[in-house]
C-alpha cells in the first residue's frame, strides 16, 4: 500500500465529483482530467428539485425519474441515441435507488470546488459534450480557466455523455493529454 500511496498518480473524473476532493499534495497527482461535471455547489433550485427525485426512489418509482427527469437531459440528439438511453436506463436500475439517493444527496451538498481548481499546477484536460445540458459547456470554461495548465475539449455531438455518445473522439482527447510532457 505504501507504494501505491507514493506513486504519482493521474486522475481522471467522469463523473460528477461531488464531495470528492483531490489530493493534490505534492507529487501525489501529476495531471487531472475532468469529464462533464462541475466545480460549483449546487444552485437553490436544483437542490429543491431534489427532494421530490429522492422521494419517488424511496417509494419505488426510480424508473420514473431516470425517464422523465434524468434521462432527457443526458444526450445529443442525433442517430442512435434510444440505444444509450436504453443502456443508462439499465445501468441505473442495476444500481438502484439507494445509488441514486447517496449521489442526489452528495450532489445537493456538494461545497464549490473552484480554490481547489486554482491550486492544481499539471495537465489538465477539462472535456465536455457541446450539448450538455447538466454541466454546460461554460461551466467548463470556468473551470479550464481555473486550472494554470488547462486544455479544454469539446466534444461536437455529444451531451452528457461523450464517452458513451462519442468515445473515439473522447478517446483521443484523453491520448493528447496523456502525452503532454
Amino acid at each position: 500500500m505504501d507504494d501505491f500511496c507514493a506513486a504519482r498518480s493521474r486522475l481522471i473524473l467522469p463523473l460528477p465529483w461531488t464531495t470528492f476532493s483531490p489530493p493534490f499534495s505534492p507529487g501525489r497527482v501529476d495531471r487531472i482530467a475532468l469529464l462533464d461535471t462541475n466545480p460549483l455547489a449546487e444552485t437553490e433550485a436544483v437542490k429543491v428539485r431534489r427532494g421530490p427525485q429522492i422521494d419517488k426512489a424511496r417509494a419505488g418509482r426510480m424508473a420514473e425519474v431516470m425517464r422523465d427527469d434524468m434521462m432527457p437531459n443526458y444526450l445529443a440528439d442525433g442517430p442512435g441515441k434510444q440505444p444509450l438511453l436504453d443502456f443508462c436506463m439499465e445501468m441505473a436500475l442495476d444500481l438502484g435507488p439507494e445509488v441514486f439517493i447517496r449521489q442526489s444527496m452528495a450532489l445537493r451538498d456538494r461545497p464549490d470546488q473552484s480554490d481547489t481548481l486554482r491550486g492544481f499546477e499539471g495537465p489538465a484536460l477539462v472535456l465536455c459534450g457541446r450539448h450538455d445540458v447538466l454541466c454546460p459547456v461554460a461551466r467548463h470554461e470556468l473551470m479550464a480557466g481555473l486550472l494554470p495548465n488547462a486544455t479544454l475539449a469539446i466534444i461536437e455531438g455529444a451531451g452528457h455523455m461523450p464517452t458513451l455518445e462519442k468515445p473515439n473522439e473522447t478517446n483521443a482527447a484523453l491520448e493528447r493529454w496523456l502525452e503532454i510532457p
